[in-house]
Protein backbone atom coordinates (compact mmCIF):
# COMPACT_ATOMS: atom_id res chain seq x y z
CA UNK A 1 0.00 0.00 0.00
CA UNK A 2 1.47 3.49 -1.19
CA UNK A 3 1.42 6.06 1.24
CA UNK A 4 -0.17 9.17 -0.15
CA UNK A 5 -1.13 10.63 2.66
CA UNK A 6 1.89 10.37 5.17
CA UNK A 7 4.06 12.20 2.45
CA UNK A 8 1.51 14.49 1.73
CA UNK A 9 3.94 17.69 2.69
CA UNK A 10 6.42 16.77 0.47
CA UNK A 11 4.28 16.82 -2.82
CA UNK A 12 2.76 19.74 -1.35
CA UNK A 13 6.06 21.58 -1.04
CA UNK A 14 7.00 19.97 -4.93
CA UNK A 15 3.35 21.45 -6.11
CA UNK A 16 3.92 24.76 -4.65
CA UNK A 17 7.81 24.45 -6.76
CA UNK A 18 6.02 23.81 -9.76
CA UNK A 19 3.31 26.32 -9.57
CA UNK A 20 5.50 29.25 -8.65
CA UNK A 21 8.20 28.07 -11.32
CA UNK A 22 5.01 28.39 -13.86
CA UNK A 23 4.03 31.56 -12.06
CA UNK A 24 7.44 33.13 -12.77
CA UNK A 25 7.98 32.21 -16.26
CA UNK A 26 4.28 33.19 -17.04
CA UNK A 27 5.02 36.71 -15.37
CA UNK A 28 8.24 37.30 -17.17
CA UNK A 29 8.35 35.47 -20.07
CA UNK A 30 4.89 35.57 -21.26
CA UNK A 31 2.94 33.57 -23.61
CA UNK A 32 3.53 33.10 -27.51
CA UNK A 33 0.06 33.92 -27.97
CA UNK A 34 -1.73 33.12 -31.50
CA UNK A 35 -3.54 35.38 -34.03
CA UNK A 36 -6.83 34.73 -32.37
CA UNK A 37 -5.76 36.53 -28.79
CA UNK A 38 -3.07 39.31 -30.57
CA UNK A 39 -5.35 39.55 -34.09
CA UNK A 40 -4.05 40.30 -37.55
CA UNK A 41 -2.43 38.08 -39.88
CA UNK A 42 -0.95 33.77 -40.01
CA UNK A 43 0.63 33.01 -43.08
CA UNK A 44 1.68 29.85 -43.03
CA UNK A 45 4.51 28.82 -45.66
CA UNK A 46 5.60 25.59 -46.79
CA UNK A 47 9.73 25.56 -48.63
CA UNK A 48 10.88 22.85 -50.29
CA UNK A 49 14.27 23.16 -48.43
CA UNK A 50 15.61 22.70 -45.32
CA UNK A 51 15.91 26.68 -44.32
CA UNK A 52 15.88 28.30 -40.55
CA UNK A 53 13.64 31.19 -39.08
CA UNK A 54 16.04 33.86 -39.89
CA UNK A 55 16.59 32.50 -43.21
CA UNK A 56 12.32 33.55 -44.21
CA UNK A 57 13.10 36.26 -41.48
CA UNK A 58 16.13 37.66 -44.43
CA UNK A 59 13.87 36.98 -47.60
CA UNK A 60 10.70 38.01 -46.60
CA UNK A 61 11.91 41.39 -44.19
CA UNK A 62 11.39 43.71 -47.05
CA UNK A 63 8.02 42.38 -48.93
CA UNK A 64 5.87 45.29 -46.85
CA UNK A 65 6.27 46.88 -43.44
CA UNK A 66 4.49 44.76 -41.24
CA UNK A 67 6.79 41.75 -42.18
CA UNK A 68 9.66 43.83 -40.46
CA UNK A 69 8.80 42.58 -37.17
CA UNK A 70 6.81 39.15 -38.46
CA UNK A 71 6.93 36.08 -35.70
CA UNK A 72 8.11 33.38 -37.46
CA UNK A 73 7.69 29.97 -36.11
CA UNK A 74 9.14 26.61 -37.58
CA UNK A 75 6.52 24.05 -37.65
CA UNK A 76 7.44 20.86 -37.25
CA UNK A 77 5.48 17.43 -36.96
CA UNK A 78 7.14 13.54 -36.31
CA UNK A 79 5.82 12.52 -40.01
CA UNK A 80 7.14 15.71 -41.80
CA UNK A 81 9.55 14.49 -44.79
CA UNK A 82 12.89 15.26 -45.24
CA UNK A 83 13.65 18.37 -47.15
CA UNK A 84 10.63 20.38 -46.50
CA UNK A 85 10.15 23.03 -43.89
CA UNK A 86 6.74 24.76 -42.82
CA UNK A 87 6.65 28.14 -40.94
CA UNK A 88 3.82 29.95 -39.35
CA UNK A 89 4.42 34.01 -39.87
CA UNK A 90 1.82 36.21 -38.37
CA UNK A 91 1.97 39.84 -39.14
CA UNK A 92 -0.05 42.61 -37.98
CA UNK A 93 -1.10 45.12 -40.85
CA UNK A 94 -1.96 48.45 -40.33
CA UNK A 95 -4.15 50.85 -42.23
CA UNK A 96 -3.54 54.20 -42.52
CA UNK A 97 -4.92 55.69 -39.07
CA UNK A 98 -2.03 53.32 -37.54
CA UNK A 99 -5.06 50.90 -36.87
CA UNK A 100 -5.13 46.38 -37.05
CA UNK A 101 -6.37 45.71 -40.63
CA UNK A 102 -7.79 42.54 -41.96
CA UNK A 103 -6.42 41.91 -45.86
CA UNK A 104 -8.71 41.81 -48.80
CA UNK A 105 -8.56 38.63 -50.61
CA UNK A 106 -7.31 40.88 -53.50
CA UNK A 107 -4.12 41.63 -51.25
CA UNK A 108 -3.81 38.39 -49.65
CA UNK A 109 -3.60 36.91 -53.58
CA UNK A 110 -0.42 39.44 -54.38
CA UNK A 111 0.96 38.99 -50.89
CA UNK A 112 0.97 35.49 -51.22
CA UNK A 113 2.37 35.89 -54.72
CA UNK A 114 4.90 38.47 -53.29
CA UNK A 115 6.08 35.56 -51.17
CA UNK A 116 6.89 32.86 -53.15
CA UNK A 117 9.19 34.85 -55.54
CA UNK A 118 10.68 36.16 -53.00
CA UNK A 119 11.55 32.69 -51.99
CA UNK A 120 12.31 31.70 -55.93
CA UNK A 121 14.69 34.76 -56.43
CA UNK A 122 16.56 33.39 -53.63
CA UNK A 123 16.46 29.85 -55.53
CA UNK A 124 13.66 27.97 -53.22
CA UNK A 125 10.52 26.50 -54.12
CA UNK A 126 8.02 28.04 -51.39
CA UNK A 127 4.18 27.67 -51.20
CA UNK A 128 1.69 29.45 -48.89
CA UNK A 129 -0.44 27.28 -47.42
CA UNK A 130 -2.86 28.77 -44.95
CA UNK A 131 -3.79 32.47 -44.64
CA UNK A 132 -5.89 32.95 -41.24
CA UNK A 133 -7.11 36.03 -40.29
CA UNK A 134 -8.19 38.13 -36.83
CA UNK A 135 -9.54 41.27 -36.33
CA UNK A 136 -8.75 43.47 -33.41
CA UNK A 137 -11.96 43.99 -31.56
CA UNK A 138 -12.30 39.74 -32.26
CA UNK A 139 -8.80 39.00 -30.52
CA UNK A 140 -9.81 41.17 -27.58
CA UNK A 141 -13.11 39.40 -27.53
CA UNK A 142 -11.73 36.05 -27.43
CA UNK A 143 -9.34 36.63 -24.89
CA UNK A 144 -11.65 38.38 -22.35
CA UNK A 145 -13.94 35.42 -22.88
CA UNK A 146 -11.61 32.78 -22.65
CA UNK A 147 -10.41 33.85 -18.69
CA UNK A 148 -14.04 33.97 -18.17
CA UNK A 149 -14.99 31.02 -19.78
CA UNK A 150 -12.01 29.92 -17.45
CA UNK A 151 -12.98 31.23 -14.14
CA UNK A 152 -16.66 30.25 -14.24
CA UNK A 153 -16.18 26.97 -15.09
CA UNK A 154 -13.94 26.72 -11.88
CA UNK A 155 -17.20 28.50 -9.72
CA UNK A 156 -19.50 26.49 -11.40
CA UNK A 157 -17.52 23.66 -10.65
CA UNK A 158 -16.86 24.68 -6.78
CA UNK A 159 -21.20 24.98 -6.53
CA UNK A 160 -21.34 21.58 -7.96
CA UNK A 161 -18.69 19.80 -5.63
CA UNK A 162 -20.39 21.20 -3.02
CA UNK A 163 -23.86 20.33 -3.38
CA UNK A 164 -22.72 16.67 -4.55
CA UNK A 165 -20.48 16.53 -0.83
CA UNK A 166 -18.90 18.65 1.10
CA UNK A 167 -18.16 22.70 0.57
CA UNK A 168 -14.45 21.61 2.28
CA UNK A 169 -14.69 18.96 -0.71
CA UNK A 170 -15.29 21.68 -3.18
CA UNK A 171 -12.79 23.74 -1.89
CA UNK A 172 -10.57 20.97 -2.45
CA UNK A 173 -11.03 20.03 -5.64
CA UNK A 174 -10.71 23.92 -7.12
CA UNK A 175 -7.27 24.06 -5.65
CA UNK A 176 -6.41 20.88 -7.58
CA UNK A 177 -7.80 22.04 -10.53
CA UNK A 178 -5.93 25.91 -9.89
CA UNK A 179 -3.33 24.32 -9.34
CA UNK A 180 -3.20 22.18 -13.08
CA UNK A 181 -4.62 25.11 -14.86
CA UNK A 182 -1.23 27.26 -13.62
CA UNK A 183 1.19 24.10 -14.24
CA UNK A 184 -0.06 23.48 -17.40
CA UNK A 185 0.17 27.16 -18.62
CA UNK A 186 3.49 27.68 -17.20
CA UNK A 187 4.68 24.54 -19.65
CA UNK A 188 3.02 26.82 -22.38
CA UNK A 189 5.19 29.51 -21.22
CA UNK A 190 8.17 28.10 -20.67
CA UNK A 191 8.39 26.13 -24.06
CA UNK A 192 7.30 29.23 -25.74
CA UNK A 193 4.32 26.77 -26.67
CA UNK A 194 1.84 28.70 -29.16
CA UNK A 195 -1.28 29.81 -27.06
CA UNK A 196 -4.37 29.68 -29.04
CA UNK A 197 -7.89 28.67 -28.82
CA UNK A 198 -7.08 25.00 -29.38
CA UNK A 199 -4.84 25.27 -26.29
CA UNK A 200 -7.79 26.83 -24.17
CA UNK A 201 -10.41 24.22 -25.01
CA UNK A 202 -7.14 21.67 -23.66
CA UNK A 203 -7.26 23.61 -20.35
CA UNK A 204 -11.08 23.37 -20.36
CA UNK A 205 -11.00 19.57 -20.95
CA UNK A 206 -8.19 19.24 -18.34
CA UNK A 207 -10.12 21.11 -15.87
CA UNK A 208 -13.12 18.26 -16.42
CA UNK A 209 -10.46 15.28 -17.11
CA UNK A 210 -8.70 16.24 -13.83
CA UNK A 211 -12.25 16.71 -11.90
CA UNK A 212 -13.59 13.29 -12.61
CA UNK A 213 -10.27 11.93 -11.21
CA UNK A 214 -11.14 13.40 -8.18
CA UNK A 215 -14.65 12.91 -7.85
CA UNK A 216 -13.64 9.69 -8.34
CA UNK A 217 -11.44 9.40 -5.47
CA UNK A 218 -14.06 11.63 -3.32
CA UNK A 219 -16.79 9.19 -3.63
CA UNK A 220 -14.61 6.47 -2.37
CA UNK A 221 -13.59 8.83 0.97
CA UNK A 222 -17.27 9.38 1.52
CA UNK A 223 -18.28 5.72 1.23
CA UNK A 224 -15.35 4.61 3.44
CA UNK A 225 -16.28 7.52 5.68
CA UNK A 226 -19.81 5.66 6.49
CA UNK A 227 -18.48 2.48 6.80
CA UNK A 228 -15.06 3.13 8.88
CA UNK A 229 -16.27 5.01 11.88
CA UNK A 230 -13.28 3.86 14.14
CA UNK A 231 -10.19 4.67 11.55
CA UNK A 232 -8.42 7.77 11.60
CA UNK A 233 -9.01 10.13 8.70
CA UNK A 234 -5.30 9.79 7.60
CA UNK A 235 -5.81 6.18 7.66
CA UNK A 236 -9.09 6.52 5.68
CA UNK A 237 -8.08 8.70 3.34
CA UNK A 238 -4.83 6.94 2.34
CA UNK A 239 -7.25 3.59 2.00
CA UNK A 240 -9.61 5.61 -0.39
CA UNK A 241 -6.98 6.48 -2.65
CA UNK A 242 -5.07 3.14 -2.81
CA UNK A 243 -8.35 1.34 -3.96
CA UNK A 244 -9.44 3.73 -6.75
CA UNK A 245 -5.21 4.02 -7.87
CA UNK A 246 -5.28 1.17 -10.54
CA UNK A 247 -8.52 2.49 -12.11
CA UNK A 248 -6.84 5.68 -12.15
CA UNK A 249 -3.36 4.73 -13.39
CA UNK A 250 -5.35 2.81 -16.10
CA UNK A 251 -7.25 5.53 -17.57
CA UNK A 252 -4.40 8.00 -17.11
CA UNK A 253 -2.55 5.97 -19.26
CA UNK A 254 -4.62 4.93 -22.10
CA UNK A 255 -5.18 8.88 -22.24
CA UNK A 256 -1.93 9.55 -21.92
CA UNK A 257 -0.49 6.90 -24.62
CA UNK A 258 -3.47 8.50 -27.16
CA UNK A 259 -2.99 12.57 -26.53
CA UNK A 260 1.23 11.16 -26.84
CA UNK A 261 0.66 10.12 -30.55
CA UNK A 262 -2.01 13.00 -31.28
CA UNK A 263 1.24 15.40 -30.19
CA UNK A 264 3.95 13.82 -32.06
CA UNK A 265 2.14 12.98 -35.51
CA UNK A 266 -0.87 15.77 -35.63
CA UNK A 267 -0.56 19.08 -37.54
CA UNK A 268 -0.45 22.63 -36.23
CA UNK A 269 -3.41 23.09 -35.38
CA UNK A 270 -3.78 20.13 -33.13
CA UNK A 271 -1.18 20.49 -31.56
CA UNK A 272 -1.49 23.40 -28.87
CA UNK A 273 -4.58 21.17 -27.71
CA UNK A 274 -2.51 17.71 -28.25
CA UNK A 275 0.58 19.66 -25.87
CA UNK A 276 -1.98 20.81 -23.37
CA UNK A 277 -3.37 17.64 -22.60
CA UNK A 278 -0.01 15.51 -22.57
CA UNK A 279 1.10 17.96 -19.72
CA UNK A 280 -2.82 18.17 -18.17
CA UNK A 281 -3.19 14.24 -18.02
CA UNK A 282 -0.13 14.46 -16.21
CA UNK A 283 -0.80 16.88 -14.13
CA UNK A 284 -4.09 16.59 -13.58
CA UNK A 285 -3.62 12.67 -12.38
CA UNK A 286 -0.42 13.78 -10.03
CA UNK A 287 -2.81 16.33 -8.52
CA UNK A 288 -6.13 13.60 -7.78
CA UNK A 289 -4.07 11.58 -5.90
CA UNK A 290 -1.34 13.87 -4.25
CA UNK A 291 -2.89 17.10 -3.83
CA UNK A 292 -6.61 17.46 -3.83
CA UNK A 293 -7.84 14.59 -1.62
CA UNK A 294 -4.70 15.19 1.63
CA UNK A 295 -5.36 18.65 1.63
CA UNK A 296 -9.10 18.25 2.65
CA UNK A 297 -7.42 16.37 5.72
CA UNK A 298 -7.42 19.20 8.30
CA UNK A 299 -10.73 20.47 7.32
CA UNK A 300 -12.77 17.00 7.39
CA UNK A 301 -10.98 16.51 10.74
CA UNK A 302 -12.62 19.90 11.98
Amino acid sequence: MIDFVGKRKIFIVISLILVVASLISIFTKGFNFGVEFLGGSEIILKVNAEVSESDVRQIIKNLAPEFENARITQIKSVDDPKGISKFSIVVSPKDENGELKVYTGEEKSVLSQKIVEAFKNNNYTAEVIGFNETSGYAAQEIKNLTWKAIVFTLLALLIYITLRFQFVFGVGAVVALIHDVIITLGFYSFFNYELNVAAVAAVLTLIGYSLNDTIVVYDRIRENLRRSRGSTIETLVNNSINQVIKRTINTSLTTFIVIFILLLFSGNSIKPFAFGMTIGTIVGTYSSLYIASPIVIRWIKK
